[in-house]
C-alpha cells in the first residue's frame, strides 16, 4: 500500500474463522509507520491506526500476530501489510 507523508490509515481486521485470535501488531520501522490505538473488540475484530511519517519517505512491514487462546508459546504472523510512504512528486 502507498500512502502520503502524514497520512493516517485505519487497519481493520475481521474476526478469524479458525480458533486463533488477533493478539498484537508491530511495525518494522516505526520511524516511517507508527502503530497506535491497537484494540481487539469482544467480537474478535481488531483495529489499529497506522500513522505515516510527516516529512520522510520510506517503507515498513506491518505484521499482525494471531494465536489460539488455549495454546502455550508465541503467536505467529497471520497478516502482513507493506506500507510505502511516498511524497508528492515535485514539479520543475
Amino acid at each position: 500500500m502507498c500512502a502520503r507523508p502524514g497520512a493516517v490509515v485505519t487497519l481493520i481486521l475481521r474476526p478469524r474463522a479458525d480458533d486463533r485470535r488477533w493478539t498484537a501488531v508491530h511495525s518494522s520501522a516505526p520511524v516511517f509507520v507508527l502503530v497506535s490505538g491497537w484494540q481487539v473488540g469482544a467480537d474478535g475484530t481488531a483495529r489499529a491506526d497506522l500513522r505515516c511519517a510527516a516529512t520522510r519517505a520510506g517503507a515498513a512491514e506491518v505484521t499482525v500476530l494471531a494465536k489460539a487462546p488455549d495454546l502455550a508459546g508465541p503467536a505467529h504472523t497471520a497478516f502482513t501489510l507493506h506500507v510505502s510512504v511516498v511524497p508528492y512528486a515535485k514539479e520543475g
